[in-house]
């Protein structure tokens, strides 16, 4: 009885932990942040890039910290594939 107390127990927390990792992994990516990425796109969909002109105005007008942490979410493969254009035209800005 104790050692399936146990068991379930320890399923119940690797559960819930790794719940809480994939949580805090997908809503902390400055690519999702719609009111960070609103002013390189033309579309409210978020789909069509701005000109080259229009997206560098947008990138200068970020806080460096801001452009820092959108090229590191670049760097990362599954993000980068999810946001493949942006992230070329913002390696081409910045990095």
């Amino acid at each position: 009885m104790n050692i399936k107390l146990l068991s379930i127990s320890a399923l119940a927390f690797a559960m819930m932990g790794g719940a809480a990792m994939a949580g805090s992994a997908t809503g902390t990516s400055a690519l999702d942040d719609p009111a960070k990425m609103s002013p390189f796109f033309t579309d409210a969909g978020m789909k069509t890039l701005r000109s080259e002109t229009d997206f560098k105005t947008a990138w200068m007008a970020m806080k460096p910290d801001e452009r820092t942490a959108v090229l590191k979410d670049c760097g990362d493969t599954t993000l980068n594939k999810a946001h493949a254009d942006f992230c070329a035209m913002a390696k081409k800005m910045g990095g």
